[in-house]
């Protein structure tokens, strides 16, 4: 890749602000073809249950089968499938979910009360969802990383059953997937995909029972079937493409920086890496890095798609300004790839997960870490958080009135129901006041 089909802005250029919100706007759009098909999908599995899911998942991933019993895997799957791997890829399975269990057991929410002088109690009770379900991409673009990463939490905040899909097109099963659920303690799996399996979970069929909320990372079947259920279930977000941002004085090393930026390109043609930078030479050198460095990688024509299309290295003024337009992208991922890298950390109000300094990569994030790597994209960093337990828990207001707190409450109520004009409001409060 040549270093010149690499966008190169400059902070002070009058259209800056301009250039970086049209390199930022990103349109999911929807496909009439794929809505139409997700539309017709979502009724039949509806409608008829377990034989639409058998006939669209034997159509879809080439299978050959006549009962859901064939599609659901025993434990002994998951257990052998663990059992078999390299010991390296087990050992790094173990360590990584431990790592994510212990960050993530930080997050639990309690439930709480308090009592009132005249004896009201309020309070929040705090409980975990009953099921859930967890979609996992499957054949080839199969991810171990996501099942530690949904599951997990979803098992620190104490939810009831925990239900995956994973498609396996052509019988294709990936063993560290079904390791991960061992490990995790998923606790049934079922061999389906696509928006079929979504409706699934949300309907229910003769064999899968309805979830309260669907997890994971799906296509744009996947992501369409989730938008159109919701409210059905809950779902966890409709993610958009990887992003990274790169926040760099020129400390650090060009290479190092080159290939964070591909870690991210490398996802797909439509993710997104930029650098911020105060240094214009070492912009030169990170471009260079680019250019040197591309050939080596196996998935070396997404990268340089990406970056051509939605990549920037961007020369700022000072690190101030940085942060400012940092907090303008709201990116998924934020590297401070800074000699003082901790002074700044204040500075930034909006990311989905922030790497402090230059050994923080984000391709630990993504699996060793600890924080889960379901980020919120697409500047949505403004007003929403990373995966976490508190997202498989919800909360219900406590409220016990005491006799006496009924006689203060009472009047308040029905002085401002009676404004509102709601008079049945008004008198119910009104019948616990004592003459």
């Amino acid at each position: 890749m040549n270093a010149s089909q690499i966008r190169r802005l400059d902070s002070r250029t009058p259209d800056f602000l301009a250039t970086l919100d049209a390199l930022l706007a990103f349109e999911s759009g929807t496909d009439s073809q794929i809505e139409n098909a997700v539309t017709d999908i979502l009724a039949a599995v509806r409608t008829v249950g377990d034989p639409a899911v058998i006939d669209y998942t034997c159509r879809f991933d080439r299978l050959d089968v006549n009962h859901m019993s064939a599609l659901e895997l025993p434990r002994h799957a998951l257990d052998d499938a663990l059992a078999t791997l390299p010991e390296a890829q087990r050992a790094a399975l173990e360590v990584a979910a431990s790592r994510v269990e212990a960050y993530h057991r930080r997050q639990i929410a309690e439930s709480w009360d308090y009592t009132e002088a005249d004896g009201t109690r309020l309070g929040q009770i705090v409980t975990p969802l009953d099921r859930v379900g967890l979609y996992v991409p499957g054949g080839r673009a199969s991810y171990p990383s996501s099942v530690l990463m949904n599951a997990i939490p979803a098992k620190v905040a104490g939810v009831g059953e925990l239900i995956m899909v994973v498609p396996t097109p052509d019988g294709e099963r990936n063993p560290l997937v079904l390791a991960a659920a061992a490990i995790t303690g998923v606790d049934r799996v079922f061999t389906i995909g696509g928006a079929q399996a979504v409706a699934a979970l949300a309907y229910g069929t003769q064999t899968i029972p309805q979830v309260d909320k669907i997890v994971g990372p799906g296509n744009a079947y996947v992501a369409s079937a989730k938008r159109r259920v919701f409210g059905t279930v809950g779902i966890d977000m409709v993610a958009g493409p990887s992003e990274v941002l790169v926040i760099s004085d020129g400390s650090g090393n060009p290479d190092w920086v080159a290939m964070d930026l591909f870690a991210q390109a490398e996802h797909d043609d439509l993710a997104q890496s930029i650098l911020l930078c105060t240094d214009a030479d070492f912009i030169d050198a990170v471009a260079a890095s680019i250019a040197k460095l591309l050939p080596e990688m196996p998935r070396r024509q997404t990268i340089a798609t990406s970056l051509a299309n939605r990549g920037a290295l961007i020369k700022v003024s000072d690190l101030d300004e940085a942060c400012t337009i940092a907090n303008r992208i709201a990116p998924e991922h934020l590297e401070l790839s800074l000699e003082n890298a901790e002074d700044w950390i204040s500075k930034i109000r909006h990311a989905g997960a922030i790497f402090v300094g230059h050994w923080s990569v984000e391709a630990l994030g993504d699996y060793c870490a600890g924080p889960n790597h379901v980020l919120p994209t697409m500047r949505s960093a403004r007003f929403s958080s990373p995966l976490g337990v508190y997202d498989f828990q919800k909360r219900t207001s406590l409220i016990q009135v005491s006799e006496a707190g009924a006689q203060t409450l009472g009047p308040i109520a029905a002085t401002l129901a009676d404004g509102e004009g709601l008079q049945a409001h008004a008198a119910s409060a009104r019948y616990r006041v004592k003459a």
